[in-house]
């Protein structure tokens, strides 16, 4: 048998090489590469709507106080310009009473109809007992006299928390089905940017709507916010018109059969995220959504069950009217919250 020869100068190099491997066996388990941890964006929806009147002040001070790490809300302008924060584009007679305290009989007039003073007469404060609308929020504590706040109210109340982390998702309540309640979505997507960056808040908002419209319009805008492309394909309401042969009128010209799938929708439209109604989802959306680059958002998820089920799908967060049960969730997951400042406390 032959024996090769070495040259001390590969002698040196194989050595060295063995003395890596070797010391590779031996590195402390905290120098040995970990899966990254998965954490959850918890996003308290209208602020925690199962636990305080949607979109007020109150509510959203107890979503700060539970800890969570987006607060999800709408908005609508007023007759003079003023930013709101309001679900509806006309008022809900199941959460709105008139100045007489008594709740409206049907609903009441667009939000762009009224000065900010004129919509400062109606109280938001409870849900109408007995209704539709009130038998999903039993542990609802009402506030009686809360009224519709500006974003700006709600800005300024985080400010003073001091909660410095907490994100803010703003939905723009536009409908291409409805233009007359609503300002332009062009329009409507220009107020809320400027309302944002006058706060210096660009870096901790996202902006979602389900007409994409105002999210292209965001993108020319502003194109260090994310956008947020929300989806609903169910038989009471579908904004992505899968089965229709022209664009549906909510995706901003996009159509489903150009594409195949809602993530490549919006991968194509140039979005960040993708929110889609809960019962949308499955894994494998989720997986071909998260490999285009997209984050994964579930709404509105409220059953402990569904909750359960959104993380083991592998979502990136959960919008839930009761984000508490998100938290107690997570811990017998091995999962964690976006962030942990601890709860921040917040007051009107």
């Amino acid at each position: 048998m032959r024996f090769q020869r070495f040259s001390p100068h590969a002698c040196t190099r194989v050595g060295t090489v063995l003395l890596a491997l070797l010391a590779g066996l031996c590195l402390p388990a905290a120098a040995v590469a970990q899966p990254a941890e998965r954490t959850i964006d918890v996003q308290g929806h209208r602020g925690a709507r199962a636990l305080a009147p949607e979109n007020t002040l109150e509510s959203f001070a107890l979503a700060l106080s539970l800890g969570v790490t987006t607060l999800e809300l709408d908005i609508a302008i007023t007759r003079d310009g003023v930013l709101v924060i309001s679900h509806d584009p006309r008022l809900n007679p199941d959460i709105t009473r008139g100045p007489d305290g008594n709740f409206l009989a049907s609903h009441g007039p667009a939000i762009s109809s009224l000065s900010f003073e004129e919509l400062g007469r109606y109280d938001v404060g409870r849900i109408k007992p007995g209704s539709a609308y009130a038998k999903p929020y039993p542990e609802q504590r009402p506030v009686d006299g809360a009224r519709i706040p500006r974003l700006s109210d709600l800005f300024e109340m985080v400010k003073k928390s001091g909660n410095t982390q907490v994100r803010f998702a703003i939905e723009t309540k536009v409908s291409p089905l409805a233009p007359e309640f609503t300002s332009s979505p062009e329009v409507f997507a220009r107020a809320v940017v400027a309302a944002v960056r006058d706060a210096k808040l660009a870096p901790r908002t996202s902006i979602l709507s389900f007409d994409w419209r105002t999210l292209k319009t965001v993108q020319q805008e502003a194109p260090d916010i994310p956008t947020v492309y929300l989806s609903m394909q169910q038989r009471g309401f579908d904004n992505i018109g899968a089965d229709q042969a022209e664009a549906s009128p909510w995706t901003a010209g996009l159509r489903y059969r150009d594409h195949g799938s809602v993530p490549r929708m919006i991968k194509a439209a140039g979005g960040h995220t993708w929110s889609a109604f809960h019962r949308d989802l499955t894994a494998a959306k989720v997986k071909e959504a998260q490999a285009l680059g997209l984050q994964v958002l579930a709404w509105t998820v409220n059953e402990p069950s569904d909750i359960a089920n959104m993380l083991d799908l592998g979502v990136d967060g959960i919008v839930s009217d009761r984000p508490d049960r998100v938290f107690q969730a997570l811990g017998p997951k091995g999962l964690k919250p976006l962030w942990l400042p601890g709860p921040a406390p917040a007051t009107r």
